[in-house]
Parts: C-alpha cells; sequence; structure tokens
C-alpha cells in the first residue's frame, strides 16, 4: 500500500481552478469563529424573511456542502464522484419537522431515495434519521422510561404513535433489502439514542440475515459506546443476523456536556480527546477483527484512524474491496483522505446531502460551526487547498 493523505493532485482533481478558489475562499471565511458565530444565528432568521441571500448561498457553502436540491441535480455530482472510484451516501438532509403528514412524506422521500439509488452505479447507501420519521420529545418519553420498553404502558396514544414510527422504518428498509440499498441509521443525541438503537437493531434482526442492509452509528465521544459496540455483536451473534456499524466520533458534544451540567447528571462525554480517538481506533479494530459478521463504515476526518484502518486490513490480507469494509467522509471535506484512498482501490464514499437550500441550512450551520471549532480542521483544508493551486500553477 502506497498511500499519502498529502496527495493533493489525488485530492483535487475533479475540482476546476475556479471551484478550488471558491472553496479557499470560504474555508479561509470559516477561519473566522466571530464570523460563523453571526452566520449561523442570522441566516436561519434572513432565509426566512424573503430576503435574496438564496443565491449566494446556493453558490457558496451550498455549493461546497450539498449536492443540490433536488436528487436529480445529484446526479451530477455523484457522475463526478463516479469518475474517481468514489462512490456516494445519499441523505435527504431535511430536519426538524413535527407533525404525523411531515413524518410520512419523509418515508415516502426516503424510499424515492433508495429507488433512485438501486439506479446509480455507485450509490450503495443512504442514510436515515430517526427524528425525520418521530416527535423528539415522544423518542425523549421512550428514553426514559423503560415501562415503555417492556410494552406496558398507559398512555395508548404513544404506543400507537411509536408503532407508526416502527412500521414507516420497517417500510423503509423493506425498499431497501428489495434493492439491496443500506440504511445507515443516523446517531442522535444521548437522550433519545435508546429508542433508536432499539429499533435499528430490531429492523436488523429482520433484514440483516443473509446480507447488511441496515446499520446502526456508534459516537465513540461516548465513553459508553466501545462497550455498547461489543454488546450488539453479541446480540447480533444471538439472534443470527449480521451486525452493520458506521463509526463516527461525534456530533453533539457541546449540547452533551451543557445538558449534564444543567440537569445535574455524570456527563456521557469522554474526558478528553485522546480516550475518544483511542476508543474510535479500538472500534475499528474490533469490527475488522470480525469483519465476516460485521460490516463497519469508517466515517472520520481523522487522517490517523483512516490510516490505521488501511494497515490494518493490508496486515490481515483482507483485500481492499472487501464488501464489509467502507470508508467515508462528508461531502466538501477531507477530499485528500477520500480520493487517495480510492486510488489505492479502497471502498469509499462521500456523504452527500441534498434537499431545499430552506430545509438543509440546519445541516449546512452545523458544517460551518464545525470547521470554525474543530482544532486545525479549516487550517488543514486551506493549506491543502493553497498547495495544489500552488502545484498547477507550476
Amino acid at each position: 500500500m502506497n498511500i499519502s493523505f498529502d496527495n493533493t493532485e489525488n485530492a483535487f482533481a475533479y475540482k476546476s481552478d475556479k471551484e478550488l478558489k471558491g472553496a479557499r475562499f470560504l474555508f479561509r471565511t470559516m477561519g473566522f469563529p466571530w464570523f460563523v458565530q453571526i452566520g449561523t444565528r442570522l441566516t436561519p432568521f434572513i432565509m426566512k424573511t424573503g430576503l435574496p441571500v438564496h443565491g449566494i448561498i446556493r453558490r457558496t457553502i451550498f455549493k461546497q456542502f450539498v449536492g443540490g436540491e433536488t436528487l436529480e441535480e445529484t446526479a451530477e455530482v455523484g457522475a463526478v464522484l463516479g469518475k474517481y472510484g468514489v462512490q456516494v451516501i445519499l441523505d435527504y438532509g431535511v430536519e426538524g419537522k413535527e407533525d404525523e403528514e411531515s413524518f410520512d412524506n419523509a418515508t415516502e422521500e426516503f424510499i424515492r431515495v433508495i429507488n433512485y439509488a438501486a439506479t446509480q452505479s455507485n450509490i450503495p447507501f443512504i442514510s436515515v434519521k430517526v427524528t425525520g420519521l418521530a416527535r423528539f420529545s415522544l423518542l425523549q418519553t421512550l428514553d426514559e422510561a423503560p415501562r415503555l420498553r417492556s410494552g406496558i404502558h398507559d398512555h395508548e396514544e404513544e404506543i400507537a404513535e411509536w408503532d407508526r414510527v416502527r412500521d414507516r422504518m420497517y417500510a423503509i428498509c423493506e425498499a431497501a433489502a428489495e434493492k439491496n440499498i443500506g440504511v445507515l441509521v443516523d446517531a442522535e443525541e444521548s437522550w433519545i439514542q435508546d429508542p433508536v438503537d432499539r429499533l435499528t437493531m430490531e429492523m436488523m434482526a429482520i433484514f440483516n440475515k443473509e446480507k447488511v442492509i441496515v446499520y446502526n452509528t456508534i459516537q465513540l465521544y461516548r465513553h459508553d459506546r466501545l462497550h455498547f459496540l461489543k454488546l450488539s455483536h453479541r446480540i447480533a451473534q444471538q439472534q443470527g443476523f449480521m451486525l452493520g456499524i458506521k463509526l463516527v466520533r461525534g456530533a453533539y458534544m457541546e449540547k452533551e456536556r451543557t445538558r449534564a451540567n444543567d440537569k445535574g447528571y455524570a456527563s456521557p462525554i469522554q474526558p478528553n480527546k485522546a480516550a475518544t480517538d483511542h476508543d474510535y481506533n479500538e472500534a475499528v479494530d474490533y469490527c475488522i477483527q470480525h469483519i465476516e459478521q460485521v460490516s463497519v463504515i469508517v466515517a472520520s476526518h481523522n487522517e490517523e484512524s483512516n490510516l490505521h484502518a488501511a494497515r490494518l486490513l493490508d496486515q490481515k490480507g483482507v483485500a481492499h474491496d472487501h464488501q464489509h469494509i467502507h470508508f467515508s467522509q462528508l461531502y466538501g471535506m477531507s477530499d485528500n483522505i477520500t480520493f487517495n484512498l480510492a486510488k489505492e482501490g479502497f471502498n469509499v464514499s462521500k456523504y452527500l446531502p441534498f434537499g431545499p437550500i430552506r430545509d438543509v441550512i440546519p445541516y449546512l450551520m452545523r458544517r460551518a460551526q464545525e470547521n470554525s471549532s474543530v482544532s486545525g480542521q479549516t487550517g488543514r483544508e486551506l493549506s491543502l487547498i493553497k498547495k495544489e493551486l500552488a502545484r498547477r500553477k507550476g
């Protein structure tokens, strides 16, 4: 294996000089945390006022991180990525709706995405958020009340509501199994994660008997998740199904710490970054060690974790394109990892959200905050872009 995440020629081969300069401008802007803080607060409000900012957002942050407003628009991005051996995880990026009609509409849209993915050669997965199918407060009630899990509960309306959530997820997974498309169930905040885990495991037990269709997402910035991974594997073995796992570090750290502090309970977050990194790499090791029963997606922007996984596969003589190992990064970020892994023949994809600009604003705001807060992320992106522009000038 001859892989280097410093190779910018491979990383940005798919981008024109103009596109690279646009990305340089965007990441420079994200280098100012004060600007990002103001922007992320004001943008959702400005979008609601009807002021003409739609075009500016579309040409900048939307273009960098989103595949398009419609499923059809993502085809162009998907085709470009496909030329370089990069696959796509499609994400219908609509969040925050709280009524039954919206949940039913989202279910239909997820199935439409599955049917579309099945017509494309390089879209093996779609991503699903249970909060797109269920009320946040319902999930919180389920998480807090153990009696609900035993099925004994005095609120029949909530039981009926949860049954509808289960039916929606079943319909999505059933369509995916028919079309051989993987369903990646996103992780949520710790105080609603338990019912998400239970629902996902239930779907795995139904649909992962012969191949892996359903994947749960494990956030390793939580100190209990490495144990949960091993427990999930034991349950899968006992019940006779294969485990699908997407490994991420996590997305709600500040929110988690603040809530734990406010409510006076022990924080679920690791004590420091080193502990997160340790558990992440341990989780990678565990999944690769059990690669015949566990299908894993290494979803990380951490160069060391990706190298660690790639080297481990080589040490164990596992083929780079083994069907149970996949790497993934967000569209618009860490191209140096994605395209260099693809060049070495690994299964690797870009997580590609799509949806109307007003609906994907929450996603875009998280990307802006992430890039300004993750230590060195914006600087790393910027230095690689500058390096490639300098190389092209010769």
